[in-house]
């Protein structure tokens, strides 16, 4: 008797199908990532951060800086 498949069986992929979803699933993780980087980019930056840079800035301009 010849077993033949059944429902659940996987059939042959067709050639390049598995290749266009993968690159479509990296071009929607590109697309997802470069919106997160676009919103933490345009966040402002925090007055405490700045006055950080500032002492920072003036420490290095009064030869202080790089112990």
């Amino acid at each position: 008797m010849i077993d033949s498949p059944g429902p659940t069986a996987r059939r042959k992929a067709v050639p390049g199908a598995a290749d266009e979803e993968t690159r479509l699933r990296q071009q929607a993780i590109g697309v997802k990532l470069r919106h997160m980087f676009d919103e933490v980019v345009n966040e402002p930056v925090p007055d405490e951060f700045i006055e950080i840079l500032r002492r920072a800035d003036a420490r290095t301009s009064n030869g202080q800086g790089e112990d």
